[in-house]
């Protein structure tokens, strides 16, 4: 090992991005992954608990944060309003379109790690869902607006990542949440 250098985590998140995208998720190795960013198979450790971890390292962030705009939420907010909310915390740290574009393409290309995403995503409905249900909404509609919501940005989401959209996440969200709202008018 060279010379101390710093941002170990990106630099580890770097080099196993670039792995996966060279010879898939199941073939890449932590000791590569450390090796190609210069540093020791006990670093990746320190900072990741194993190679999933590369790709799902901020979910739990993304989480407090998407709980946290619900529970900001104005009390007067519908169910469906204070979720949007959540979306738009969500999509304001969702900045690096190229990122998501690269992570997207690693998961859907291996079962275990779509399988992890959507536990990922049903974490998200539950823990929106339990924040609805402290603000007093009740069965089933807190469980029926979050998980619509999370629909709304799943939706949004892949429109985002698609290589011809222009459009921001913010704007697809919204967009999705009109969509969703005239699908239940009946419109």
């Amino acid at each position: 090992m060279g010379r101390w250098e710093p941002d170990a985590r990106g630099r580890l998140a770097e080099a196993a991005m670039a792995l996966y995208r060279e010879r898939g998720f199941d073939q890449t190795t932590v000791v590569e992954i450390a090796a190609r960013a210069g540093l020791t198979e006990r670093t990746f450790f320190r900072h990741y608990a194993d190679k999933r971890e590369v790709l799902f390292a901020g979910s739990r962030r993304l989480q407090e944060l998407m709980a946290s705009a619900v529970a900001d939420a104005p009390q007067s907010a519908a169910p469906i309003h204070a979720v949007a909310a959540a979306l738009e915390a969500a999509a304001a740290v969702l900045e690096d379109r190229e990122f998501a574009r690269q992570r997207q393409a690693i998961i859907v290309a291996n079962p275990e790690l779509q399988e992890r995403e959507l536990i990922k995503l049903a974490s998200l409905a539950a823990a929106i869902a339990d924040v609805l249900r402290r603000r007093g909404v009740t069965e089933p509609a807190a469980s029926l607006a979050a998980e619509a919501g999370i629909a709304v940005f799943r939706v949004a989401f892949e429109r985002w990542i698609d290589e011809t959209n222009q459009h921001d996440l913010s704007a697809l969200i919204r967009e999705s949440l009109g969509e969703l709202d005239a699908v239940t008018a009946g419109r």
